[in-house]
């Protein structure tokens, strides 16, 4: 009964998005110009799980579910969906109805036919995730999840062909706008799996149409079209002029600027943006600049202009006198350097190996990243679940400090000795050399400086391997990179999303370290499918401890993030989980 009342309840954000004009109203010349820091890899968001491909793919495809745009704690409600589901006694079986009219963005793969948007394109789209062929990094929150999908994926392994006409117990279509999907075991995740781009629904004649090259000519029924693409340079979106609209009708949250916003937004037709530029510009500080000189309509604050920016987490007199508007919230995510347990030098379950991996976590200086190359915008991380998600707890810390002495003194016990040069052998004599793969840009520079001086500290030698960032995490996704620090945000509010990159069976995808822990395995297969409270907490800190103990990855930050926007950019509150925010947007005209 409780269940039901809260999906009712949340059934009444769906006011949020009544039906408005179409997206052909769209003004063509209203225009969002902004920058990210790293290159995408792609659109076909089932073959990537690069953040900056996901992104841009929230704008392009459409998900069953969405996020409210002020609500926070983030909070679900319909998309393509007309309510939120209906969801059997048992937690197992749950219900889709589809809104009905929406159609896909024009596009020669449907040969001058308006394609409309059918529950069978979110079955294909979920079944593809399954498809051998696509290698899908983001298949495995679902596996084992939905009934009779592993094993006709498994099938399709023995047979050589994925049938996607053959039927799947768990995903059925009863009428054209109707979904059930059917689970092995109730599950607290879902709902937010059905909220981003990873399955937003695709057409399955646009697949096949593009073929090997999908990831260029990304197909949906979301409010923007793909209309231009230079790879690491530029992507343009154009408003699709198919898409269904919806009155801009949210509710204040009780977070200060609601009010502000809703007064500037409500009762408007969207979307009012015609048209999204997007540069990609990997140094901080041209970033910046691009936004100061008004090149940029909106940006995030790189971290080494937030000194000269921001005084005491507000805009400096002179920014604020140009009506800069500044947006700062704690990302629910977090930097880490993953270490590959599979690694000649760095893997295993071996004594000598963990010691090694924790004497890198010790001799790392955490504080010295915050305040060099995060110039104060970051706190130290306690564990892998961040605030603003279910399973962070305010009180955890973590029992890996800042200790370089202790780190010197278990590399001797364990027979790591120095040398003439002052530099280590491994205990069977041969040199020690840890290999960090970074970028090139500025901030990793500043962290590989950061990890020199601190594995010179306790006698290890380190090899730097630059590549760019997308390069780096093919080969990561493979199990080719002994140590790489990256960043990453929640994509569900939840804490089983941060601790899946640990799930064994997620190695190759995921799991960039290849760990795999049967102790860490079956905590996160009872944490997964059980309901919120005080048994499931003591879960995420059992396997938060688990991490401490064997130690696949050092804890760097929790990063907080500052957005900026030009004084015409109205309606702006950067979302911690949704990021194609120019749906929601409006700007006056200059």
């Amino acid at each position: 009964m409780k269940q039901a009342m809260r999906y009712a309840m949340m059934t009444m954000a769906a006011l949020c998005l009544a039906p408005g004009a179409a997206s052909a109203k769209a003004d063509p010349a209203k225009v969002i110009r902004q920058s990210l820091e790293a290159a995408d890899d792609g659109f076909d968001t089932q073959k990537t799980a690069n953040l900056y491909s996901t992104w841009i793919g929230e704008a392009i495809y459409d998900s069953l579910l969405a996020y409210d745009y002020l609500a926070r704690p983030a909070k679900l409600m319909p998309g393509a969906a007309e309510a939120m589901p209906t969801v059997s006694e048992d937690g197992k079986v749950y219900t889709f109805k589809l809104k009905k009219g929406i159609y896909f963005a024009p596009d020669e793969a449907f040969k001058g036919v308006k394609r409309e948007l059918t529950a069978n394109d979110f079955i294909y789209t979920i079944k593809r995730l399954f498809d051998p062929a696509v290698r899908s990094p983001v298949q495995s929150p679902f596996v084992g999840k939905i009934v009779g999908l592993d094993a006709y994926a498994e099938q399709a392994k023995k047979s050589g062909r994925f049938d996607y006409d053959a039927p799947v117990e768990g995903l059925q279509a009863p009428d054209r706008y109707t979904l059930v999907i059917k689970l092995t075991a109730p599950d607290q995740t879902l709902n937010y799996l059905l909220a981003n781009s990873h399955t937003g629904a695709m057409a399955r004649e646009a697949i096949d149409y593009y073929g090997s090259d999908t990831g260029r000519h990304p197909v949906g029924s979301g409010p923007y079209f793909l209309k231009s693409y230079t790879p690491r340079s530029k992507i343009v979106l154009e408003a699709n002029p198919y898409y269904r609209g919806f009155t801009w009708n949210f509710q204040s949250s009780g977070e200060p600027g609601d009010d502000k916003i809703i007064k500037e937004m409500k009762g408007k037709d969207m979307p009012q943006i015609g048209r999204v530029e997007v540069d990609i510009i990997e140094e901080d500080q041209a970033r910046w600049l691009s936004f100061d000189s008004g090149q940029h309509d909106m940006a995030e604050l790189a971290d080494p202009a937030s000194p000269r920016v921001l005084v005491k987490g507000k805009l400096r007199p002179e920014y604020a006198a140009k009506g800069f508007q500044l947006y700062r919230y704690a990302e629910p995510g977090i930097t880490h350097t993953f270490i590959n347990m599979k690694d000649p030098t760095l893997g295993g379950f071996g004594k000598d190996r963990i010691a090694l991996r924790r004497a890198l976590a010790l001799a790392y200086r955490v504080d010295d990243e915050i305040d060099q190359v995060r110039f104060g915008q970051a706190i130290r991380a306690q564990s892998n679940l961040a605030p603003g998600i279910v399973g962070y707890d305010p009180a955890y810390r973590n029992s890996i400090a800042y200790d370089p002495v202790l780190a010197a003194k278990l590399l001797d016990h364990f027979g790591y000795k120095k040398g003439a040069d002052g530099f280590r052998t491994m205990p069977d004599g041969k040199p020690l050399v840890v290999k960090i793969n970074a970028q090139a840009h500025a901030r990793d520079k500043a962290r590989m400086e950061i990890w020199k001086r601190s594995l010179d500290a306790i006698g290890v030698r380190s090899d730097f391997q630059v590549s760019s960032f997308a390069d780096n995490l093919k080969a990561a996704y493979r199990c080719e990179v002994a140590m790489w620090g990256l960043g990453g945000t929640a994509s569900i509010p939840d804490g089983i999303d941060a601790l899946e990159t640990f799930y064994g069976p997620n190695a190759y995808q995921g799991n960039l370290g290849c760990y795999q822990s049967k102790e860490f395995d079956s905590a996160f297969e009872k944490a997964r499918i059980m309901p919120d409270g005080p048994e499931r907490q003591a879960l995420f800190i059992k396997m938060s401890r688990i991490l401490e103990a064997d130690t696949p990855d050092i804890l760097h930050l929790w990063r907080i993030r500052n957005w900026v926007t030009q004084p015409h950019v109205k309606g702006f509150k950067k979302h911690p989980i949704h990021h194609a925010d120019w749906v929601f947007l409006d700007v006056e005209k200059k």
